[in-house]
């Protein structure tokens, strides 16, 4: 049976078997932050259809209208704020901004007698806006709820730089080796394809293990400086994966 103390919550249905599948068969609630993409009627129609078919108990979708602003982000200059990241256009920063609010209200009665919570990781894996904001979101709820939290070791080339940049300043007290539930994954992965709202590559390789990262408020321990993350455009069967997928944080 899942443990009704434990909860992944991650920004975009398909980002739970990207992200935290070693999680999946433990959690007692997956929650989804953002529903119908912006101004994408045909992938936000395939995306409840393939929501109402997912084989997951405690799942909770939250549908609040994604904001457009995934990726009007200056990378050579990221800038982190209170709503997550910093957005360069301005009518997708209001509805970002906006969507913060109303995130942080629906998540606080979800997650106030959980125990651990797995999120997107500081960085938002490859760089996209949303994933920063629910990590900050969570973030932001940990210190008022006491729950410890959770990411995983995702990045890209994009997100590298500011994942370097972090590195110092994140402090983790426990770590977990952990290998995906690449079958469970890859089955949620046929669901969103036969509905048409895969949003990654069905070329995607789950590797051997992914490394979890826990934050507890209060807590010290080891910052990320010398950690090993997972480049997700390395993580694909095509071309063959001769290289490592692994990125040293400096």
């Amino acid at each position: 049976m899942n443990d009704p103390g434990i909860a992944i919550v991650v920004a975009h249905p398909d980002d739970e078997a990207l992200w935290l599948s070693s999680a999946l068969a433990k959690a007692g609630r997956i929650v989804f932050c953002y529903g119908d993409p912006f101004q994408r009627p045909r992938l936000a129609a395939a995306r409840r259809r393939a929501v109402a078919a997912l084989p997951l108990d405690g799942l909770i979708d939250l549908q609040i209208p994604e904001s457009g602003a995934g990726f009007f982000v200056d990378w050579p200059r990221p800038a982190m704020t209170g709503f997550g990241v910093a957005i360069n256009q301005a009518e997708g920063r209001r509805r970002y901004e906006a969507n913060y609010s109303s995130l942080v209200a629906a998540l606080r009665p979800i997650l106030a007698n959980c125990r651990d919570v797995y999120t997107h990781n500081p960085w938002g894996e490859y760089g996209h806006a949303e994933h920063f904001q629910v990590y900050r979101a969570v973030a932001m709820l940990q210190a008022e709820l006491g729950f410890t939290l959770w990411f995983s070791n995702y990045v890209s080339s994009r997100s590298l730089p500011l994942a370097q940049q972090l590195a110092a300043q994140i402090h983790w007290a426990a770590r977990a080796l952990q290998p995906p539930g690449v079958l469970q994954a890859r089955q949620l992965m046929q669901v969103y394809a036969k509905a048409g709202a895969w949003t990654w590559t069905r070329l995607h390789r789950w590797p051997a293990a992914e490394t979890l990262y826990a934050t507890r408020p209060g807590a010290s321990g080891g910052t990320l400086t010398g950690e090993s993350l997972l480049d997700t455009d390395r993580l694909r069967w095509w071309p063959p994966p001769l290289r490592n997928p692994g990125r040293r944080l400096g």
